[in-house]
């Protein structure tokens, strides 16, 4: 009888293993009017990449029309694109960033 109870204190201390939070992508859109030298400014001020990551992800926005910039928890990612509209916002550029459950 003991060994049964053993067995369920396991099974409920795996049940109530906390799931880790859901991870979002921050996406950026790509636009005719953005300029692609903006668009690495942002991805190395934002999203702390190398020159060389944020000219990468930069041309795969302008080629495919869309990019992910990073993955992070959701607050994590709604202050980011919150930061990155109101940037562009300030300079005039209708660069849209986005989120979506990863």
């Amino acid at each position: 009888m003991a060994t049964r109870h053993r067995e369920d204190a396991v099974l409920e201390a795996k049940k109530s293993k906390v799931k880790p939070p859901p991870m979002f992508k921050v996406l950026l859109l790509n636009d005719d009017y953005t300029p692609m030298d903006f668009v690495v400014a942002v991805l190395q001020k934002f999203f702390a990449l190398s020159r060389e990551k944020a000219t990468q992800i930069m041309l795969k926005v302008h080629r495919e029309g869309i990019g992910v910039c990073g993955v992070y928890p959701k607050d994590v990612a709604a202050t980011k694109v919150e930061q990155v509209k109101s940037y562009a916002k300030q300079h005039q550029h209708p660069l849209q960033c986005v989120m979506e459950e990863n």
